[in-house]
């Protein structure tokens, strides 16, 4: 047997103690849980704007690169396309809300450098160039948000989960361990109270 449950007037005050913790603890749990969700709903808007963005840069920058194909022959811009360089001025942070790490995606902007002269290219690739280019910027957002979406998503799950065990689990045990002890004293003064009583009554009797 727990020796916690022990119905003492220490025990009792640990019981208290320890219920008046979990409906704290309760309380933090559901006021996290309420901000991610609010993070989580807006970042779900975000995603959805990015994503509709990209959508229709996408339909542009494919239709310029089909009249850049057209104009200037698939291979020839599949050379162009071959001597982009690659990207590396991503860079990835981190942030914190409410203790759930999210990632803070940072791209460095600069001017777009030429790899093709003019004198042998059409307006098309210069378009579908500048299509793709904001593709790559809205996909890096997007990448961020949905990233961090999922992170807070997994947050909240854990974050119910611990408010359900405090709230059926926890909550209940202290609150029935209190009662149970409380109880048990209030009888125990009863009996003690009536022994007294008869202890008091034999003497005068004597």
């Amino acid at each position: 047997m727990d020796p916690n449950t022990f119905p003492t007037k220490g025990n009792l005050i640990l019981a208290r103690n320890s219920l008046k913790l979990a409906n704290m603890g309760y309380g933090l749990m559901d006021k996290k849980r309420n901000i991610l969700i609010r993070e989580l709903m807006s970042l779900i808007d975000e995603a959805k704007g990015i994503q509709s963005e990209i959508d229709t840069t996408f339909k542009a920058a494919y239709a310029a690169l089909q009249n850049a194909n057209i104009e200037l022959g698939i291979h020839y811009v599949q050379e162009i396309g071959a001597s982009v360089p690659v990207d590396k001025r991503v860079r990835i942070k981190a942030r914190s809300i409410m203790g759930t790490e999210i990632p803070l995606v940072q791209h460095e902007e600069q001017p777009m450098t030429l790899t093709y002269g003019f004198y042998n290219t059409t307006e098309s690739l210069d378009e579908a160039r500048y299509h793709f280019e904001k593709v790559k910027e809205l996909t890096i957002r997007l990448s961020m948000v949905e990233n961090s979406a999922y992170r807070l998503a997994n947050s909240i799950k854990k974050t119910q989960k611990r408010a359900n065990a405090l709230k059926n689990i926890t909550i209940p045990h202290y609150t029935e361990l209190s009662k149970s002890i409380s109880n048990a004293l209030e009888e125990k003064e009863r009996e003690e109270f009536t022994r007294l009583k008869v202890i008091k009554r034999t003497k005068v009797r004597g």
